[in-house]
C-alpha cells in the first residue's frame, strides 16, 4: 500500500488540475490551517519555556524545629534532686522565598510559655552585592550571625547585643572581602513603648524595657512612669576578610546610637562598639570581640536597666566591657546517622560595670552533633551572675554548674 505525505497530495491535486479554482481555495485553506497549527504549538512551547523560567525565578519554601531539652542544675535543689529535668523547648515555622529580586523571610516560634516572632522581613536583592531589607531584621553589630557556638550563646545575647531583632530598615553590601552593613531601627520588634502586644516580656532577644531604681529587685517590672523603649537606633558595621594561603582572617568593626523612650518623658539615650575578628584555619575556627557599651538618662544616676526577653523582666548594668573569645574543631565522621562533631569552648565576661558590680563569666565547653536533620547541643557551663545559669548581670552570686543537652530536629 503507497503512502503519499500531506505535501505530495498537495503536489498531486495541483498537477491534475491546476485550473481547478475550487480545489485551489481548499488547498489555500488548508495550507493556511497547517500554518495556524505550527503557530499555535509554537506559542504553547514558548509558553512552557517562559512558565519554567518564572518557576526558576520565584519560589517558595517551608521549613522549621522542634526542640526539646534536657538541663541538670546545680544551684536549683529541686532540680538536682530529681537528677534534672526533660523538658519541651520549642517548635517553629519558618517561610523564605522570592519573586524575582524580591525576597522574604520570617521565622514564628512557640514555646510552652510564649510564642513569639523572631524576625519577619521583606527585600530586596539591587544585584549579586547589595541587598536591602524591611522589617523585623536581625541588628548589624559585632560577630554574625553569632558570637558563640552553643546553645547559650554569649553573655552579649542577655545585654542585647548579639542575634538581636528590631523593626526597621537594613542596607548591605557585600563584595568578595569587605562587608558594609547599615541599618536604622525605630523601635524594637513589639513596636516600642506603647505597642499593642499583650506581654512586654514576650520576645526572642533581649530589649530594653525600663530604667531600674535604687531598692528595685532585679526582677521586677518598671515602675510607673518608668517604663521605655528603644528609639532611632542608627548601626554601622564594616568586616574585611583576609586570606593568607590556608588562613582566612576577617577583622571587622561595629556602631551603635541610639534613643530611648521613656514613659514619663525624661529623654535617654545609648551607644555601644565593638571590634571583632573570626580566624579560620583548616577545621579550627576563632572567634575574638571586644564591646562598649553605656546607657545615659538625663539628670539620673542610673546604674541598672530593665530589660525583657523569655516571659520575664531581668536587669542589665547601665553600663560594661565584654570579652568574648571562642575557639571550635569541626570533625567530619561517619558514625551511623551522624555526620559531623563540632568540638568548642566559648568564653565570655562581662566587667567595668557600675557601682561596683560584680564580673559576670561564662564558660561553655561543648559539642555540636549532626545527623541529617538531627542537630544536638551538649554542654557543660560555668558561670557566675548569668541569666539562665542561676544568676543575674547585677547580681553577686556564687559559680554555678549547669549540664544541658538540646536536641533539635529541623525540616
Amino acid at each position: 500500500m503507497t503512502r503519499y505525505s500531506l505535501a505530495a497530495c498537495i503536489a498531486l491535486a495541483l498537477a491534475t488540475n491546476a485550473q481547478a479554482t475550487p480545489i485551489d481555495e481548499e488547498l489555500a485553506a488548508l495550507k493556511a490551517r497547517i500554518e495556524q497549527l505550527e503557530a499555535e504549538q509554537q506559542q504553547a512551547k514558548d509558553k512552557a519555556v517562559e512558565d519554567e523560567q518564572k518557576a526558576q525565578q520565584s519560589s517558595v519554601k517551608f521549613g522549621g524545629a522542634v526542640r526539646v531539652n534536657y538541663a541538670y542544675e546545680d544551684y536549683d535543689d529541686d532540680n538536682a534532686d530529681r537528677g534534672g529535668d526533660f523538658d519541651f523547648d520549642l517548635f517553629r515555622i519558618d517561610v523564605s522565598g522570592n519573586y524575582k529580586d524580591l525576597i522574604f523571610s520570617a521565622q514564628y516560634r512557640w514555646f510552652e510559655y510564649m510564642n513569639v516572632i523572631q524576625h519577619a522581613w521583606i527585600g530586596y536583592n539591587f544585584d549579586e552585592q547589595q541587598q536591602a531589607k524591611i522589617g523585623v531584621t536581625q541588628v548589624p553589630f559585632g560577630l554574625l550571625t553569632y558570637a558563640s557556638n552553643n546553645y547559650f550563646f554569649s553573655s552579649n545575647f542577655y545585654l542585647g547585643l548579639e542575634d538581636d531583632h528590631d523593626m526597621g530598615l537594613n542596607y548591605t553590601y557585600k563584595g568578595d572581602n569587605n562587608q558594609f552593613d547599615f541599618a536604622f531601627y525605630k523601635n524594637d520588634e513589639q513596636g516600642g513603648i506603647d505597642g499593642f502586644v499583650s506581654d512586654r516580656t514576650d520576645r526572642y532577644a533581649y530589649d530594653v524595657v525600663g530604667i531600674r531604681l535604687d531598692g528595685e529587685d532585679a526582677y521586677d517590672a518598671p515602675s510607673d512612669g518608668y517604663a521605655a523603649g528603644e528609639v532611632n537606633t542608627f548601626n554601622a558595621r564594616y568586616a574585611h576578610t583576609f586570606a593568607f594561603n590556608d588562613v582566612s582572617v576577617e577583622l571587622g568593626a561595629s556602631l551603635q546610637a541610639g534613643q530611648l523612650e521613656i514613659e514619663n518623658g525624661t529623654d535617654g539615650d545609648n551607644v555601644a562598639a565593638a571590634i571583632h575578628s573570626v580566624i579560620n584555619y583548616d577545621r579550627w575556627n576563632v572567634k575574638l570581640q571586644m564591646t562598649d557599651y553605656k546607657y545615659d538618662v538625663d539628670g539620673m544616676d542610673v546604674d541598672r536597666i530593665v530589660v525583657a526577653a523569655y516571659h520575664f523582666y531581668d536587669s542589665i548594668p547601665a553600663e560594661a566591657t565584654t570579652y568574648i573569645a571562642n575557639l571550635a574543631y569541626s570533625l567530619p565522621v561517619e558514625i551511623g546517622p551522624i555526620s559531623n562533631l563540632t568540638f568548642y569552648n566559648d568564653y565570655s565576661l562581662v566587667t567595668d560595670k557600675p557601682a561596683a558590680m560584680a564580673d559576670t563569666f561564662m564558660n561553655v565547653t561543648g559539642m555540636a552533633i549532626s545527623a541529617g536533620g538531627l542537630y544536638t547541643y551538649v554542654d557543660f557551663v560555668v558561670a557566675e551572675n548569668q541569666p539562665f545559669i542561676g544568676g543575674t548581670m547585677v547580681g553577686d552570686g556564687g559559680t554555678n554548674t549547669r549540664f544541658n543537652i538540646n536536641f533539635g530536629y529541623y525540616f
